[in-house]
């Protein structure tokens, strides 16, 4: 069977950055599970696999414009430490999910001064080209309720971003 729109894909990938360095991956661990066509994955990641077959490897390379988008400065913003629940917890690098007009994002602190905490609400991997080392493990064909809800159910199907 090959992948096409409504299917429900089973991948291992390894994940690395223009430098070679790892920065994910499901081999040993769950396998990730998504319904091709319906914005589960990347969008170059998801062209690069239409109409491959169980078994097959591939190595793909997604520019920026094809994966998390470019870095927007405009993402970035400078708040006040009353907004934080626990100020006194936060450090550079702490990730938090907030609530934004655009829906949900993750927001990353890069800066502390005083009272202002500047955070980056990018992706983390924005403006990254993504090295992708994959292996098509399961393809088959999406139910009815899969279908209507637009992602996969049942066992070893979980949210992921990639």
């Amino acid at each position: 069977m090959m992948i096409s729109k409504d299917k429900v894909v089973t991948i291992d990938y390894s994940l690395t950055d223009e430098e070679g360095e790892l920065i994910d991956s499901s081999v040993g661990e769950e396998p990730l599970v998504y319904l091709h066509g319906h914005h589960g994955i990347i969008p170059g990641l998801e062209q690069a696999l239409a109409g491959r077959r169980v078994g097959d490897k591939l190595e793909v390379s997604i520019p920026p414009e094809e994966g998390y988008g470019d870095w927007d400065e405009d993402l970035v913003e400078v708040v006040g430490v009353e907004d934080f629940d626990d100020p006194e917890e936060l450090e550079i690098g702490t990730q938090f999910e907030t609530m934004t007009e655009d829906g949900t994002r993750l927001a990353t602190v890069i800066d502390i001064e005083g009272n202002e905490i500047t955070v980056d609400l990018n992706h983390p991997l924005a403006g990254m080209t993504l090295n992708f080392d994959v292996t098509v493990l399961e393809v088959r064909d999406a139910t009815t309720e899969e279908l209507a809800h637009g992602h996969v159910h049942g066992h070893g199907a979980h949210d992921r971003d990639h």
